[in-house]
């Protein structure tokens, strides 16, 4: 089970640092795409919360919701604590990561 462990954080890892790249991209210039921020917020609040990053998940349903109601104020703010949380996250499970791969 360890090492199928290792594989999802590196999997959830991978996944959400393209998520937040597109989070950025949609959320940038004159033509916002609202849909594709609130689908990709979505997607990364489901696999943030089956991590246990509940905080993360939290925001991401923050921006899930300002998107779909159209609200653009502040998206940028928020999809910066997005990312810093994101790396909080990202840390803790690299640091589990590597506990796990030095006990194998």
């Amino acid at each position: 089970m360890e090492g199928e462990y290792v594989t999802l954080l590196d999997v959830f890892v991978r996944d959400a640092e393209q998520r937040i790249s597109l989070l950025r991209q949609s959320a940038s210039g004159p033509d916002m795409d609202l849909q594709e921020l609130s689908m990709t917020a979505h997607s990364l609040k489901g696999s943030s919360s089956n991590m246990g990053a509940l905080r993360l998940s939290e925001l991401c349903h923050q921006l899930e919701e300002r998107a779909r109601r159209h609200e653009v104020v502040g998206l940028d703010e928020l999809i910066g604590s997005i990312a810093t949380e994101y790396a909080t996250v990202k840390r803790l499970f690299d640091a589990e990561r590597q506990l796990l791969t030095a006990q194998s």
